[in-house]
């Protein structure tokens, strides 16, 4: 049975349905040329790539993994000419900036393109996802001199990127790290140092690798503000732009990991000959600030990893669904009545609704996102681009949070609908699984984006960024209101943002009254129903344009379609926003047992 990796159908009916993205991006000079056919040639040629080429390598990629023989690191052979056809079709740099050998697509269209991608392959496409976040640390933050050795090469594939921030005694805690710098005469600085879990860190398929690493510079303060950012090539690049020597980067192992085995997870070895060298990027000290930049564009690109596997999880069990036939009808009561298909029986259904719901309206909002990207990168008006961003922000860590724990929920759930068969290599749906799982754990795990959420976004932002989404809401519940069908629905999203608005506030109230713990301890419950309410509005949003639609009866190829759109957003709304308010009133009332326990009475001694 073929794979499939995302809904075209539903591509479209979010990029111009429910976005109309080619409206907002052709009114801006530098994205002009993205009207509709554009975007649709765009996709076509995505979905043929992804769907032809990359998607055969999945399997293969995971079978064979990478390996490290003789200090070479090598990936699976059908990687090459993937990476080469890539190359060619200028599908490296997307979103890049064109001055610098990018594409300069719009945001949301390359996240669309992406979709495809990362659903048939995304062990690979973390090359150049990596790539893509150190280019633009370069770009923002390198020198002219830098920019013009470094950016053409790596937007084109001919050198790859990678970012370098964990050590052994510095996981997430980066502000520990040990790594040093000292600056040289020539304006360089000599690096040493251990980093470990380095996705990408070191491969066959392009000539050189420049890491975007942080290491202190001697004397620096401790802790976060002593950080400094770095470009540091794998093989040094002469003024000309040619390759010198090696840099003294050495792999010195790569991981054996649950998933995405053609990812080279490595740990590398910075200067243990006392030669490895690195360009500043930025101002001393302040790293960690810049290579934010890199790490939110790697979070939401985390989120698009994740839904993109729970989109083929999803098509993969849906077309089982319709071909594996077991059990006669619950309702069939005669003994000679013949077996169905499994999507008949109701808790496959319960189980494909549920996986569908979620995949659809997490597209929505990975593509919403993308969108503001956009928006904020062509805002004239300063007042317009601030409040765009604090909404970009508050989002992120649901993009990335919330996704990776749902998507990995649809690809769980996609392997129970094979039964037996999903756990076996035969099929593809335990690979999704396995390799789902990072996820959740890299780029900032999803217990450090609810804290970021609730502290950084929600508290120390005063709520404006939350009561901007609200206001968001407030528009989509209206127009729900004033269309048969969807009044009630509106009515109940719009009491459950009024009731996550009250949880935030309590838990703002504790932190501000020194209760710091009580209230970081339930910042998780906190992140699941902000994402909980999210998805409430994007499945609204998708409801009302549908019913309009219907209404209309314009789109008669599309009923079904469309029906489906309004009969999910009473599915989420009724059975699943009722859930998150009762988290809400844990959030409320609940207990702090977790904070107040003594350490010893987890046990375990």
């Amino acid at each position: 049975m073929a794979q499939v990796i995302a809904e075209r159908k539903d591509i479209d009916f979010v990029l111009h349905d429910q976005l109309n993205v080619a409206d907002i991006v052709t009114k801006h000079d530098e994205f002009a040329e993205y009207n509709r056919k554009t975007i649709d040639m765009i996709i076509n040629e995505a979905r043929n790539l992804a769907v032809k080429e990359l998607l055969p390598t999945q399997k293969e990629g995971d079978e064979a993994g990478c390996k490290l023989e003789n200090g070479k690191v090598t990936t699976p052979e059908s990687f090459k000419r993937v990476w080469e056809l890539f190359k060619e079709g200028e599908w490296i740099g997307t979103h890049m900036s064109a001055e610098w050998g990018g594409q300069g697509m719009p945001h949301v269209v390359a996240t669309a393109a992406g979709d495809y991608f990362s659903g048939a392959n995304f062990a690979f496409m973390m090359y150049i996802g990596l790539t893509n976040g150190a280019a633009s640390l370069i770009e923002s933050f390198g020198t002219e001199k830098l920019k013009k050795l470094f950016l053409k090469n790596m937007n084109t594939g001919v050198w790859t990127g990678t970012m370098l921030l964990t050590e052994p005694e510095a996981g997430s805690d980066v502000g520990a790290l040990t790594t040093t710098a000292v600056k040289n005469a020539d304006g360089t600085y000599s690096i040493t140092g251990n980093k470990i879990f380095i996705s990408s860190g070191d491969h066959d398929l392009a000539d050189n690798i420049i890491h975007a690493t942080l290491a202190r510079i001697e004397g620096a303060p401790a802790g976060t503000g002593g950080i400094s950012l770095f470009a540091v090539p794998k093989i040094w690049v002469n003024d000309d732009g040619s390759l010198g020597e090696p840099n003294d980067v050495v792999c010195t192992a790569l991981e054996e990991k649950m998933g995405i085995h053609g990812n080279a997870t490595a740990a590398l070895a910075l200067g243990s000959k006392g030669k490895c060298r690195g360009y500043l990027l930025g101002e001393e000290n302040k790293g960690m600030r810049a290579m934010f930049l890199m790490m939110n564009g790697a979070r939401l690109h985390t989120g698009q990893q994740a839904v993109a596997c729970a989109s083929t999880s999803y098509l993969n069990a849906i077309n089982y669904a319709r071909e594996r036939v077991q059990f006669r009808r619950a309702d069939a009561f005669e003994k000679d009545a013949p077996a169905v298909p499994i999507i008949q029986h109701p808790d496959v259904r319960r189980m494909l609704l549920t996986s569908k719901t979620y995949v659809e309206g997490m597209r929505s909002l990975l593509y919403y996102v993308g969108l503001l990207i956009d928006k904020i990168h062509i805002a004239k008006d300063e007042k317009e681009k601030a409040l765009l961003e604090g909404l970009l922000g508050f989002l992120t860590p649901i993009a990335k949070g919330y996704c990776t724990d749902r998507a990995y929920d649809v690809c769980n759930l996609g392997m129970q609908v094979y039964g037996g068969y999903g756990f076996i290599k035969e099929y593809p749906q335990e690979q999704l699984v396995r390799d789902t799982r990072i996820t959740m754990i890299y780029e900032g795990t999803n217990g450090i984006q609810a804290l970021d959420l609730l502290g950084r976004k929600t508290v120390m932002d005063g709520g404006k960024s939350m009561m901007a989404m609200a206001a968001e809401i407030q528009k989509i519940v209206n127009r729900a209101k004033e269309i048969e069908g969807l009044k009630e629905l509106g009515e109940k999203l719009e009491a459950a943002v009024k009731k996550l608005g009250d949880a935030a506030m309590s838990l703002g109230k504790s932190m501000m009254e020194g209760k710091i713990f009580n209230a970081l301890a339930f910042s998780y419950s906190f992140m699941e129903v902000v994402g909980d309410v999210i998805m409430g509005w994007m499945l609204l949003w998708r409801a009302c344009i549908a019913a309009e639609l219907l209404a209309k009866g314009t789109r008669k190829k599309d009923e079904k379609y469309l029906d489906g759109q309004v009969k999910q957003a009473h599915y989420f709304i009724k059975n699943f926003l009722p859930i998150a308010n009762g988290k809400i009133e844990t959030i409320m009332n609940g207990s702090v047992a977790a904070v107040e326990m003594d350490d010893d009475s987890f046990g375990g001694k």
